[in-house]
């Protein structure tokens, strides 16, 4: 089974790295959905929530003010300018 390779990383920290089945994040033209396979995007990330499901254990959820998203090879890259992990998630596998 195909998966996604994610890094998300804020200004000035590290936020989380893992596999993943998919990827939810809202742009500055909508929302919008990775599963593997997409096609190269890149966006303008708008502030709000991701939701990442990984290859295994519970869904992530990350709060994002604004920043990129990238999307190339199964590849996921988000660069937000401030992010945190929800409270009911723990820290990612670097």
């Amino acid at each position: 089974m195909a998966e996604l390779e994610v890094e998300i990383v804020a200004a000035d920290h590290f936020v989380w790295s893992g596999a993943a089945k998919m990827v939810k994040a809202r742009t500055s033209d909508g929302e919008i959905g990775i599963l593997p396979g997409h096609s190269p995007v890149l966006a303008v990330l708008a502030a709000g929530d991701l939701a990442i499901e990984p290859v295994s254990g519970a869904r992530i959820a990350v709060t994002v003010d604004g920043g990129f998203f990238s999307v190339d090879s199964n590849r996921v890259v988000i660069v937000a300018d401030n992010a945190q992990m929800g409270e009911s998630t723990s820290a990612g596998i670097r």
